[in-house]
This record gives structure tokens, C-alpha cells and sequence, in this order.
């Protein structure tokens, strides 16, 4: 049996550690290296993006650090856990809880409704009595502006709607942590506003945020700017 890892202590406001990491990846022409090294420390609050070129590492450092992918080599503490010491159901459970995360095609399962959508994370972690959880995600859609739509299925809503219920979802279980894989990119303009609006509220509210975008004109929302080029943090 696996013996459940405690968090160690990191600094008052650290929240993400990344020390060495490296991810190299076999292809049949060779050994593929994602990562070259990454050290990063994340402090809570913070409205992080990662920018760079496409093949860069920027969905590479992504995935180790919500625990989708896992390093070749180094460490990541996240609220002090060593999530590279977690096995894949560790992982699994770890996620649910400390990390919402967010993809451009927004990733709904189109055979639920809207509100189904937003408790699957509840239902998968147990995190909410089962009586409270729709009115839980009932709550959430509200706070996004959607409570409209919650009956309805993704194919229903417009892009900017789906991208709303899809930041309900990840805040499902109230993680400390919300992760963005270019959610603006299927986005008008107008659309990608109001969505950027969004994430910075939930900043003043005490979440932090990593964000990988190209939409380097909304600049002005983050506290800092990532880039990667060739694996490495320039």
C-alpha cells in the first residue's frame, strides 16, 4: 500500500516550487528534450503567462505541473506535496483538488448539461455533499453569468459561453490553483475581454493563475511574463 506523502514546508507565500525539472521525450529519431532545466517559483496571487514560440515546452511545463505529464528528471512542490513522487491515482486525486484546468476547445463532455458538466469534478472528488453540489454548481454559473444555460448542452452555447462554463468547472472543487491553455484563442476579441476580466477578478479573490497565450496585447492583466524558447525559461 501506498503511504500517503505529507506536504513539506515551503516559504508563507510559495505555492509552486519547480527545481531541475527536465522532460525528454523517445521519438524514432531520437531523444526529444521538452525541458532543459526549468527552476520556477510561483508565489500565491500571482497572474502568470507563458509565452512562446510553438514547440517551445510552454504545454510541456504545463502538464508536469498540473500533474497531466511527469518529469524526466527534477522536482515540482505544489502546497508543499512532491507531486513527482505521486503515483498516477495520487496524481488523479491531487488534481481534482489543487488544480482547475482549462483548454481553447474548452473540453465539455457534450452529453451533459451544463450544470453536469460543472459537478463532474464534485462527483469525481467527493469534495461536496452530494445534496449540495448542484446548488454549488448552480452558484458558480451565477458568478460567470451564465445560470441560464445550465439545462442546456455545450452544442447550445455560444464559444464565450462554453469558455465560461468551462472556468465554472475548473472551479468546481475550489482549487487554489486555475491553469489556461490558450482560452481565448477560439474568442472574438470582445469575448476574450470579458474572459481575461474574469481571470483577473478571480486574482483579486485569491487565486493564482498560469496562463499560455500569444495574446501578448493583455499584457496588462498579468504580474508576470514567462517565456519559453528551446525547453528553457528566457
Amino acid at each position: 500500500m501506498r503511504t500517503q506523502l505529507q506536504p513539506t514546508p515551503t516559504a508563507q507565500h510559495t505555492l509552486i516550487q519547480l527545481s531541475g525539472v527536465h522532460r525528454t521525450f523517445e521519438t524514432p529519431s531520437g531523444a526529444f528534450h521538452a525541458l532543459k532545466g526549468i527552476d520556477l517559483t510561483v508565489e500565491k496571487g500571482e497572474f502568470i503567462a507563458v509565452v512562446g514560440k510553438s514547440g517551445s515546452g510552454k504545454s510541456t511545463l504545463i502538464n508536469v505541473l498540473t500533474g497531466i505529464d511527469s518529469p524526466t528528471r527534477g522536482e515540482i512542490h505544489i502546497e508543499g506535496t512532491p507531486i513527482h513522487q505521486l503515483g498516477q491515482e495520487q496524481l488523479s486525486t491531487w488534481r481534482g483538488k489543487t488544480v482547475g484546468v482549462m483548454f481553447q476547445f474548452f473540453q465539455l463532455l457534450p452529453t451533459l448539461t451544463v450544470i453536469e458538466n460543472v459537478m463532474l469534478p464534485m462527483d469525481f472528488c467527493n469534495t461536496y455533499p452530494v445534496k449540495e453540489r448542484r446548488e454549488r454548481a448552480m452558484q458558480l454559473l451565477a458568478k460567470l453569468g451564465i445560470t441560464e444555460q445550465a439545462n442546456k448542452l455545450p452544442t447550445d452555447l455560444s464559444g464565450g459561453q462554453q469558455q465560461r462554463a468551462a472556468i465554472a468547472r475548473a472551479l468546481a472543487n475550489n482549487p487554489p490553483i486555475l491553469v489556461a491553455d490558450e482560452p481565448t484563442g477560439n474568442l472574438d476579441s470582445a469575448t476574450s475581454l470579458e474572459v481575461m476580466q474574469l481571470f483577473a477578478a478571480l486574482v483579486k479573490e485569491g487565486k493564482t493563475v498560469l496562463m499560455v497565450t500569444h495574446e501578448r496585447e493583455y499584457a496588462r492583466f498579468f504580474t508576470r511574463t514567462l517565456t519559453m524558447q528551446d525547453g528553457r525559461l528566457t
